[in-house]
């Protein structure tokens, strides 16, 4: 016979359903941008339609998608000192995330596969030395935090396996100004960490390109595809993608020779898809296509084009003048123009 404490506990047991994804319209991309004087975070669909818009206190750059919960973290551009946890069903803020004193946030974060921890990527203000801040998903209580293996972490992905490879740019910045201290001695780095936050490998540049800031990851294979921003000689063109698989040295991938100069030695975001990468250069206004392997492709050309997502086998890109594009094979197809600049990344969704 059944009891009422055993039927109560029985109630206890269960778990409604959450709000998940698909409830707000299964997004495909989390982007931040400006329409007007304001502020905002899109979840666009797969045609680059607005499925929601959520405001936001100053200019964002970055935001992490949790695996289930319809729930996105919106960083701010870095270094900065706010993380917002927005409910992209209701609208509503859950959290704001403060680093701890003395530390700032550095524009990227990313949720374990379950998604019961978020990571966010830190700097010590004085140094900019690199930290991953540790937060439970719950309440987003901070639980901890570890080093990133090197100065001035910037974006970070994790491997199927759990472990997480961290972009360390290498650039100690003025905590107040943002102003580069450490050019001629800058070592940038890739930082693979276990899933309890060991360092157990660190990637670096041979020496003539320790100006070469690594900035953005996409997975490529069991590996990274590494996106770079070039401090050194402008004068002088260096390849701004790279390859990384664990256990083996990185790979540098340089474009076509004519192509030289078209980035203006800067990368500013990165893709993997369909067996090839695309990085993005809003100062040179291209996005270049290259093979898994490192081979180039194909670049197109567009103003202030900088976001990049997978769409399919193919690429979507976004601009500073509200344009949204998939890229197929060389070409660059109109998806959507919409009243938003729209800012450096496209968080993909699921």
């Amino acid at each position: 016979m059944a009891t009422r404490r055993g039927f109560l506990a029985g109630l206890a047991s269960l778990s409604l359903p959450g709000i998940g994804w698909a409830d707000v319209g299964s997004p495909a991309w989390l982007t931040a941008g400006r329409a007007g004087e304001d502020y905002v975070l899109h979840g666009l669909g797969p045609a680059g339609e607005s499925l929601f818009a959520i405001p936001l206190p100053a200019r964002g750059h970055a935001a992490a998608a949790h695996p289930s919960r319809a729930e996105a973290v919106a960083f701010a551009r870095r270094p900065g000192t706010f993380a917002l946890v927005i409910d992209c069903f209701t609208g509503a803020l859950r959290h704001r995330l403060t680093p701890p004193g003395g530390r700032q946030f550095n524009g990227h974060g990313a949720f374990s596969a379950d998604g019961a921890l978020l990571m966010t990527s830190e700097v010590v203000a004085e140094g900019s030395q690199g930290r991953i801040g540790l937060w439970e998903t719950e309440g987003y209580t901070r639980i901890g935090e570890w080093g990133s293996g090197g100065i001035g972490p910037h974006d970070m992905k994790r491997l199927a396996d759990g472990r997480l490879v961290v972009a360390n740019g290498g650039i100690e910045t003025d905590p107040a100004d943002r102003s580069k201290l450490n050019i001629d001695r800058m070592r940038p780095n890739l930082a693979l960490l276990s899933p309890g936050g060991e360092v157990l490998e660190i990637a670096e540049l041979e020496p003539a390109l320790h100006q070469n800031s690594i900035r953005h990851l996409a997975l490529v294979g069991g590996g990274v595809g590494f996106a770079m921003q070039w401090e050194g000689d402008p004068a002088e063109p260096v390849p701004l993608l790279g390859l990384w698989t664990p256990g083996g040295a990185p790979i540098l991938c340089p474009p076509a020779p004519e192509d030289a100069f078209t980035m203006q030695g800067y990368a500013g975001s990165i893709a993997a898809s369909g067996g090839r990468v695309a990085i993005s250069s809003p100062r040179g206004g291209a996005v270049m296509v290259f093979s898994d392997q490192g081979a180039p492709l194909a670049t197109l050309r567009r103003a202030d084009i900088c976001g990049l997502a997978p769409l399919g086998t193919d690429f979507a890109a976004s601009d500073g003048g509200g344009g949204l594009w998939r890229i197929a094979g060389d070409e660059l197809i109109p998806l959507r123009h919409a009243p938003v600049a729209w800012d450096n990344h496209m968080v993909p969704v699921g």
